[in-house]
């Protein structure tokens, strides 16, 4: 490829897009392609620290707060990881991206969308992804499937699961072209041959 792709994954905790990352990376290898497989926030020294600290349950930090750590860990995962790697052609799958902060802190929090819209542009440029897999569930399902200790962000209650939910489905809609929103709720196998079909039709592999 001339120019590279780049691929994430979104949804609420316990969705399981982290097993359909995951599974795209060892597929995407083993097709050949020179391939970066990414998390957010983390995959650099800063982002990595500073995700340590939204997940930290100890402390209490404003939405605000909480909006501008997102921000400072993407922009340095951007300009210092993403936006080289896609000039030298490469296929990037990132695990959460800009979508998860309209979604958490817009949505969820109530911080006003507009005004996340402008800093998500700000914070990632032209880095925007080719083709994004909403990985569905409800509360119920994504309850069940985490661990018995949770995060910060995990804690969260129902209601704002219900917010953040809503929220990325509005994204969905909004850009249908971008956005394929996939059924959580059925296997692992079933779910990856989906996500396996739309990369074989953008991807040409």
């Amino acid at each position: 490829m001339k120019h590279g792709w780049f691929v994430t994954f979104e949804g609420i905790d316990g969705s399981g897009k982290t097993t359909q990352w995951k599974l795209t990376e060892k597929y995407l290898r083993k097709c050949g392609y020179d391939l970066l497989a990414l998390r957010e926030p983390g995959s650099t020294a800063l982002a990595e620290r500073i995700r340590k600290i939204l997940l930290d349950k100890k402390l209490a930090i404003t939405p605000v707060a909480e909006l501008n750590l997102y921000l400072a860990a993407r922009a340095g995962l951007v300009q210092e990881v993403i936006a080289p790697a896609l000039k030298q052609g490469r296929v990037v799958v990132c695990d959460r991206f800009y979508d998860s902060t309209t979604a958490y802190q817009g949505y969820g929090r109530g911080l006003d969308i507009a005004l996340i819209r402008k800093l998500n542009a700000l914070a990632v440029g032209s880095c925007i992804p080719d083709l994004t897999f909403l990985v569905d569930v409800d509360y119920a399902t994504s309850l069940s499937r985490r661990k018995k200790t949770s995060d910060r962000l995990e804690s969260e209650s129902r209601a704002f699961f219900k917010r953040v939910r809503e929220g990325f489905l509005e994204i969905a809609r909004k850009n249908k072209k971008r956005v394929v929103v996939l059924d959580g709720r059925t296997s692992v196998d079933e779910l990856f041959a989906e996500v396996r079909a739309w990369l074989n039709r953008r991807l040409t592999i």
